[in-house]
């Protein structure tokens, strides 16, 4: 879970500002700061992974706020004026959001510093967690949990995915591409047959020569997939 602050002088702002950290799931709000003085103290008292920061406020700036950090958190800039970015990204920001910003781009956001937060955590001696039975995909302005044993197969459509799921006649329609979420997909419950579609394993009925059948569902085996689905027959070619 990463530790965040919100800091922005207008209170509208900032309440918007609670309310998208409040959707994201690895996020967990720790104080909300209406200037940069507010925020050191919060820094003085405990430990924050990721600072979302306005630039323009009274007294010290955001840029100047970020230069007197001696332990430098994570930092998104969220700003009105997209003349500070080359300053921001010289300072090893996370990302540069120009309000208003949209739910999606403030996920994105996220997923940087997400992903940071666990390369610079990845040799650190913390207590083993389990591994994550669920991902969330963005459905109409909407963070919505997927468990990985709810899903039967998953089909793209360009820059589009759709996930069939085991008690819902319809599939959930989300904006990704097949290779962030495969990426996502436990390599040992789920297998690319093609590259419009990846199976749950556990719900594979029958796999003839250059095709896979899920019940009555026939899905075509593309040329690049077919060792990886021999492997999974345990047959050699």
């Amino acid at each position: 879970m990463i530790q965040c602050i919100a800091v922005d002088d207008e209170p509208l702002a900032l309440e918007l500002l609670a309310d998208n950290i409040s959707q994201v799931p690895f996020l967990q709000l720790k104080a909300t700061c209406n200037n940069a003085m507010e925020a050191m103290k919060v820094l003085q008292t405990q430990p924050i992974d990721l600072i979302f920061l306005d630039i323009q406020m009274p007294g010290l700036t955001g840029l100047q706020f970020i230069q007197s950090l001696p332990n430098k958190p994570m930092i998104i800039l969220v700003t009105a004026y997209e003349k500070f970015a080359l300053d921001g990204f010289n300072l090893d920001v996370v990302d540069y959001l120009v309000k208003p910003v949209s739910l999606d781009r403030f996920v994105k956001a996220c997923n940087k510093a997400w992903e940071l937060f666990q390369l610079k955590n990845a040799h650190a001696p913390i207590s083993p967690t389990p591994t994550p039975s669920y991902f969330f995909v963005n459905v109409d302005y909407t963070l919505l949990k997927i468990a990985f044993k709810d899903i039967i197969w998953i089909e793209g459509l360009k820059d589009y995915i759709k996930i069939h799921l085991i008690h819902s006649n319809r599939p959930v329609v989300t904006r990704m591409s097949m290779k962030t979420l495969e990426e996502q997909l436990p390599g040992n419950l789920f297998i690319r047959i093609h590259k419009s579609y990846i199976i749950a394993i556990e719900h594979i009925t029958a796999i003839k020569r250059s095709s896979i059948f899920i019940n009555n569902i026939e899905l075509p085996i593309g040329d690049n997939y077919k060792d990886a689905v021999i492997a999974l027959t345990g047959k050699t070619s």
